[in-house]
Formats: structure tokens, sequence, C-alpha cells
């Protein structure tokens, strides 16, 4: 094994000193960019750094390669200070062909760092990318450093003492790019070092290849001419604790199975694949030990009735999908409600309609899980702000659930679903338990749909003796739980369940304001948390009275949300969508809101909002 003390040893270049970087790396699909972000990701992090990543994936599965539609992407965000986001603009761009550089220099900041593979401009590769001229020979990209390196052929000569095939060679210039990156920024890289070795297990000559081809990467930043110095980003101030670096739909399935665990209740995930909420239900599978079970149904009207089964039968039972699977889920989310089962319906946002953009973001369904249901069926909704975040909504989500007999969503989307972000472990002994109580036998008459004071249900077991009842899709007669068909027991069945789900916000808490009280309010849900909070925040040390509220719970609203939005003269509201929470917020309380709405498949840059806040406040 390569030892990162002998052929990777301090740089003799000068090392100059930055708080923070935004790196993205962009090629095509098959050309590792994902594996080489997630690496620089996990060593930044183990380097002490805050870090935000934002990854940027095709929406064709085979997209032919070098086009545009190929283009594979990942930003890294690595600083020495708290961080929101995956940063706006680029300090440096690694660019595998000319598909990808075209697709992505806009992003680049003016003068920031170009780095190109070279070898892949020939004209094919032009011709494919749509381009009549070489951008390379060239004046478009003057205003940046750029720096052609030919790494197919120094990744060739690198590894060629493996005798590995020119095809397989070929696919380990991403870690000549990972080595030259590394050695830009100062990263350690022994962590790689390590993940090659066990990723590359029992293939001993493509693990040397790989390792040859990082350290040639390395070596070629140290002995080249192209670069004057380094960068060093110093370890970030962060809470005291054990860090992991976590993604959203890691974080919800973790949630998931803690939840589950706390609750004491087995957990059931019945799903259908779909982009990109399938990594929630990769993921729960690899828990069996836990008591997990993953369903994968043949549909998604199976997926959700699965679901329904498995809370009726007194399981954890859990149930994802993305805006198009939510749709057709739509009648068996009915049939949850009027049955007042406890489950937890997850919605991983892409943009839409139909098929639409099935890896790129947006926030459009919010109308949809509010109202997307026959008849009068108001639900619980909870809105994920980042990746960590998804852990601790999964476990209020279920604790909700449980606690009112209804079935929950969780919002979250593809920005915060496939981002990631340090993680901080919590105690276990902090974990408060989630207490269930199902009804013991009894000699009465049981009444499946009495109520206690928070109108719940009783949640009875099949197979408890003296506790048979009647479940199905047609309206209870409350208390008894029988068919009716009487008006006015409708009437008191259609309230007190909408009734029931604004009772949730007694246990939800008040909406917290980040600012002044008075002059312009940012209020913000889902994943524009981050952007929106850094944009207040610069506002506010430019001399603007911005404030910033971020609402978790969409329905039912926190109790005090009324009182702080008459305090604000200004109320802004960002969304990618084309204004639904705006639409909401005015027919409730009636009162002006200005929104900031953006449909194109990618997240708010802080700059974008800071701009908007700035033409508002003068």
């Amino acid at each position: 094994m390569i030892s990162a003390t002998d052929q990777f040893p301090p740089t003799n270049k000068p090392a100059e000193s930055v708080n923070g970087v935004t790196v993205r790396l962009a090629g095509d699909s098959g050309d590792g960019m994902q594996l080489l972000g997630t690496q620089l990701t996990n060593t930044s992090a183990l380097s002490g750094n805050d870090v935000a990543t934002f990854p940027d994936f095709p929406a064709e599965i085979r997209a032919p390669r070098g086009t545009r539609a190929g283009v594979s992407g990942f930003q890294v965000q690595f600083s020495a200070e708290e961080i929101f986001t995956p940063g706006d603009g680029l300090d440096a761009l690694i660019t595998m062909n000319p598909a990808a550089l075209v697709t992505n220099i806009e992003d680049l900041k003016p003068g920031g760092i170009l780095i190109v593979n070279s070898d892949s401009f020939a004209s094919k590769d032009l011709k494919l990318a749509k381009l009549e001229e070489n951008p390379l020979d060239g004046d478009s990209l003057n205003g940046y450093r750029l720096i052609e390196v030919p790494m197919t052929q120094l990744t060739r000569t690198a590894v060629a003492e493996t005798k590995i095939s020119v095809k397989l060679a070929d696919r380990c210039k991403n870690f000549f790019a990972m080595g030259l990156v590394f050695w830009l920024y100062g990263r350690d890289v022994e962590p790689t070092l390590r993940f090659i070795d066990a990723k590359f297990r029992g293939k001993e000559d493509v693990a040397l290849a790989n390792r040859l081809a990082l350290m040639a990467g390395w070596n070629y930043g140290e002995t080249t001419e192209d670069f004057a110095s380094t960068y060093q980003v110093p370890a970030a101030d962060l809470e005291p604790g054990t860090y992991r670096n976590i993604m959203g739909n890691q974080a919800l399935a973790l949630g998931l199975v803690t939840a589950s665990q706390i609750s004491n209740k087995p957990l059931f995930l019945g799903s259908y694949p779909i982009t990109p909420a399938s990594d929630v239900l990769h993921e729960l599978s690899k828990y069996k030990q836990y008591g997990v079970r993953t369903f994968q149904a043949e549909d998604e009207i199976a997926a959700v009735c699965s679901t329904i089964g498995a809370a009726f039968g007194g399981s954890m039972a859990v149930t994802t999908s993305s805006g198009p699977g939510i749709a057709l889920k739509g009648e068996g989310i009915g049939l949850g409600l009027i049955l007042e089962l406890p489950f937890i319906i997850i919605d991983v946002q892409r943009g839409g309609p139909s098929t639409g953009l099935p890896t790129k973001t947006e926030q459009a369904d919010l109308l949809m899980v509010m109202h997307g249901r026959n008849g009068e069926s108001p639900l619980p909704i909870i809105a994920a702000s980042s990746p960590a975040d998804c852990f601790n909504v999964a476990l209020e989500a279920w604790r909700v659930a449980t606690q009112f007999m209804t079935p929950v969503f969780i919002l979250s989307d593809g920005y915060i679903a496939n981002g990631a972000e340090p993680w901080k472990l919590p105690e276990v002994d902090s974990l408060e338990p989630i207490e269930i109580n199902h009804p013991e036998a009894t000699d009465s008459p049981f009444l499946p749909y009495s109520r206690n004071k928070q109108l719940a249900r009783p949640w009875a077991v099949p197979g408890t003796p003296g506790l048979m009842h009647r479940v199905g899709g047609l309206e209870k007669e409350d208390g008894t739980g029988n068919v009716s068909y009487d008006p006015q027991n409708h009437q008191h069945m259609v309230e007190t369940r909408a009734r029931k789900v604004q009772k949730v916000a007694e246990v939800i808490g008040d909406l917290e304001v980040d600012g002044p009280d008075t002059g312009l309010l940012v209020l913000s849900w889902g994943g524009t948390h981050g952007a929106c909070r850094t944009a207040v925040r610069t506002c506010r040390q430019a001399g603007h009275s911005v404030a910033h509220a971020h609402m978790r719970w969409i329905n039912p609203f926190p109790k005090n949300l009324g009182q702080i939005l008459k305090r604000y003269d200004q109320i802004l509201i960002p969304e990618l969508n084309t204004g639904q929470l705006k639409m909401i917020i005015k027919s409730e309380f009636l009162i002006d809101v200005e929104g900031l709405n953006k449909v194109q498949g990618k997240p708010f840059a802080v700059t974008e909002i800071i701009e908007k806040i700035k033409s508002m406040a003068t």
C-alpha cells in the first residue's frame, strides 16, 4: 500500500489561507464525478471544515457520452465558518469534457480556477457538445485562470505498470483529478487511500492503478508551473461532539429506524422505486437487524396499501415516493386518513409536472399534499430544512402520527435528499421515548372511534380479545365505527378530523424569528432555509432591517404565525415553485405577501435572495 507519508509529502509551494472554497466537479455521467465529490466532501469533513454539497445528476439514465444531457456534477463548499449552502459562485471548476465546460462555466467567478482535461477536446468531443469551435483556442475563457491538463494521457502513463486495459486506465482519470484537487486545497489523502483498498478489495491491479492515478494528480500539482500556491482552509469552530457526513435520504432512513427503536415498534416500508426517493428504500434495507422490513411493491398503489395494512397491524409504517407517485397514492392516503391510522408518507419533491425533471429539485408539491385528495382530507405536513434535519423530522413526524392517530406527510426535495453536511450524532439518552399505548382486552363494548383529549382514537392491534372492529373507506359513526350515511354524523366527523390536525399546533412549538421585530420578514420553508438564512444575515450586516423565520410545520401553522406576520411591513416568501405557500398565507391571513419564485430545477443562490431583499428595502 502506498504510504501517504512517503508518497504524498507536504508541498514545497506557499500556502494561502482562505476562509472557504466552493468547488464544482463536472464530467460525463461515467467519469466518476459523484465519487470524486463524495471523497472531497468526506476528507474536508474529517479536516474539521463545515461542509455542504450539491450533487447534480443527468436526467437520462444512459445519455450519450459527451453530450450536454449526460453531464454529471458535484459541488462542494468547505469552510472555516458555519455555512448553510453549497455556495454560489465557484472558486474552482474542474471539467472533464467540452459539454461539462459549456454547461457549467457561467457559474465560475471571474478569475476563478478552471481546470480542464485537454485530452477530451478533440473534434468528435466538440461535435457531441454541439460546439463549432474549441473554447480552449479562443478568448472566451480569458476571464478565468485556465489550466489545461492532459489528464487522460497522464493517467495512462501513471498506471502503465499495472498492465490494465486502456478502458480501465481511462476510468482512473477521476482519481488523477482527485489527486490534483486534494493537492490544491491541502486535503488529506489517507481516507481516500483506505477507500480505494476497501472498494477494490480482490482487484489489486485496479486498486493499484487508482492509487497511482491519485499520486500522479498530486505530483502534477506539485511539479507543474501552473500553480503558484496551494490553498488552506482552517477547521471550523463547530459544536464539540462526534460528527459524520450525512445525506438527506440517509438521515431520513436513520431517523425512521431511530423512531422505530424508541417507540418499540417494528418498522415497515412499503415503497416503489422513484427518483429521488429510492435511496430511502435502499438505505432502510440495510437495517434488518433492527427489525426493519422493506417491501418493493409492484406499483405505488400497492406500496401505500401495504403501508396501511402494516399500520393496521400495529407496526410503524412508512411509504416513500416523489410527486408522480404521491399522486397515485392519493386514494390510499385518503383511506388511511378516514381509518385514522398512524403512518408516514415521505415526498421527496422533484421538478414536474408528470415525469418533469426527475433528477432536479423543486418545491411544487405543497398544494398537492395539502389539498390533493378527494373530499375534506387535511393531514399534518412537516418539511425538512437540510440533510441533517431529516433525522429530526422523521422522529417528529412519527411522534405526531402516533399521538394524534393520523397519517403525516414529510416533505423533502432533491436538493436536500442528495446534498450532504456534517451531522452531530445525538446522545442516545437524549432521545425522548415515543410512548404508544394500545388498548387491552376488555369485557366492555369496544368503541374504536372513541376519542381522547387530542381527538385521537385508540390504536387497537388486531387479534386482541374483545377489540374486534370494522374498518374501511366508508364514513364511520363516531364512537362505534359503524358505517354511517347520517348527514349530521358526516359533518361531525369531517370537522373532528380537521380539528384533530389543528390540535397538532399545541405540540409543535412556536415559530422562531432571527432578527428584528420590524421591517422586512423573509419567511422560508423546506430546502430554501440555508440560502434565506445566509442572505438575511448578509443583508443585516449591510444595515438592512430584515429578519428570517423558517417554517418546518406547514399544516397546521405554528400558533404564533399570525402574530409574527402582523409585526412586519413587508413579507417575502422565496419558493422553488410559482408561489404556493404565498397563496396559502395570503388566503389564511389576508395580508400582502411578496414572492420570489424559481422553477429551473436549481436551488436558490444566496445572491438571488440578497438582490430581492435589497430591491424591497429601497
